[in-house]
């Protein structure tokens, strides 16, 4: 069983046993889970609900965290990788959840714009590649952006499409950027990266409740 899969039981446990849990509590279980399965606990997952997912950035922590109650989006952005050898490389993934038996229609045609986005940059590479010509990183990154301002979010856009990844989480090669900085370097086989665009709206009514909960999503 992998971290995610760990963390959604874990989740699931505690709403059917009618506990509280919080964002830190399935932080802790997925570290807990690699100390298990014998990978590097150097990294912890970022885990966030609804407004908190807005930002790319936050990380709970023992002082400060929120609850997951049913009804909830939940984010989990997972890096890590194993133990041995310093020159071993790090995965880097993100799933986004609704605490609930039916996703919110909203919520759904957010994601499918965020899916879209990321598929259309692993197309434009795959497509590329197979013409034998170069994929610069500014280009995936417009690709993909591209998606998403003609779905009309182009404003709940706060950073690149992608990062370098190897034996750092924000590693020196190429990043999938023509947003923070242009990145005109060329993707080299074997060189790892991320592709993860986010669509994010801290004051979004997903549900129609009373009050907006707020909503990150990233793929």
């Amino acid at each position: 069983m992998g971290a995610k899969e760990s963390a959604i039981d874990f989740i699931r446990a505690a709403f059917a046993d009618d506990r509280p849990i919080t964002e830190y509590d399935v932080q802790q279980h997925i570290m807990d889970h690699y100390t298990r399965v014998g990978l590097d606990t150097t990294y912890s997952p970022a885990v966030a609900v609804n407004a908190f997912a807005a930002d790319p950035h936050y990380h709970p922590s023992a002082a400060r965290h929120n609850p997951i109650c049913r009804g909830d989006m939940l984010l989990l952005d997972i890096f890590e990788r194993e133990t041995g050898d310093p020159l071993n490389c790090l995965a880097d993934i993100t799933w986004t959840f609704f605490c609930g038996t039916t996703t919110p229609p909203k919520v759904a045609q957010v994601f499918n714009v965020v899916a879209a986005a990321r598929d259309a940059a692993v197309s434009f590479i795959q497509q590329r590649l197979d013409t034998g010509q170069p994929v610069y990183g500014y280009e995936v990154d417009e690709h993909s952006r591209n998606v998403i301002k003609e779905a009309g979010y182009g404003q709940y856009i706060m950073h690149r499409t992608g990062h370098s990844l190897g034996t750092s989480v924000h590693h020196n090669g190429v990043n999938i950027d023509n947003l923070e900085t242009q990145d005109r370097r060329s993707l080299i086989p074997g060189v790892l990266f991320t592709i993860e665009p986010g669509i994010y709206m801290p004051h979004f009514n997903f549900d129609d409740g009373p009050t907006p909960k707020g909503l990150g999503i990233r793929s």
